[in-house]
């Protein structure tokens, strides 16, 4: 094999297994047996199982906001640089949820990876989930213009929920099916989708206007 086709088979053969086990149950033995390379062929393409995984979560997290981007773009192109606050947020939540939770898609490596991705907290994973954050920043953006009259603050608060309602969704909809008695219906993700969009835009466009900060409330109660 070429050096591009071992680096392509040893991605994928890792994704293959963190898609099926944890992320530290799979060992470099696994991968390089998978792969069909030697473990000098994994040192020298990643260094080590950390840097296999960070490469590979980088890898699909690109896809995956360059999907976000596209129709974020094509949601400013339908608004004149202004689109809606609800077509923001299906551009946010749309498709890491299509990715790990659509019929179709949800029994591929690349979804079950992100899924397990999603639950474990493992230090190469977080290390880049707490610097990369930059992408979201075009989403704060497109929020304040599309909210004027909002609180700066409030704009990330509202975005941070938003991001833990997706979180929460792939990882714990296994509970939210039992706990309903199977009428969540997890297999409806543009249900999903819709009804986190609709839950993130109340609260951002409507939920601060309707009642005062609770330490401006406390104040008042105090003066009467």
């Amino acid at each position: 094999m070429s050096s591009d086709q071992t680096k392509t088979a040893i991605l994928t053969a890792a994704e293959m297994l963190w898609a099926e086990r944890s992320f530290g149950e799979v060992t470099m033995r696994d991968i390089v047996a998978a792969a069909g390379v030697n473990l000098a062929a994994v040192n020298y393409h990643f260094g080590s199982k950390d840097e296999l995984l960070a490469d590979l979560f980088v890898s699909r997290t690109t896809v995956l906001n360059r999907e976000r981007f596209a129709e974020l773009k094509a949601a400013e192109l339908e608004g004149g640089g202004r689109p809606s606050v609800d077509a923001i947020l299906t551009a946010l939540v749309g498709p890491p949820l299509r990715w790990c939770l659509s019929p179709d898609l949800q029994r591929s490596a690349a979804a079950r990876f992100m899924t397990r991705a999603s639950v474990e907290t493992v230090p190469p994973i977080k290390k880049i989930v707490d610097r990369e954050f930059r992408h979201l920043q075009r989403f704060a953006t497109a929020l304040r213009l599309a909210l004027p009259h909002r609180n700066e603050v409030d704009i990330y608060w509202g975005l941070h929920f938003a991001l833990a309602m997706i979180r929460q969704t792939i990882t714990d909809s296994e509970r939210l099916k039992k706990l309903s008695g199977g009428l969540c219906d997890l297999n409806d993700t543009d249900d999903i989708i819709r009804r986190i969009v609709t839950t993130a835009r109340d609260a951002l466009a409507g939920g601060a206007d309707a009642a005062p900060p609770l330490a401006a409330r406390a104040s008042g109660s105090r003066k009467s």
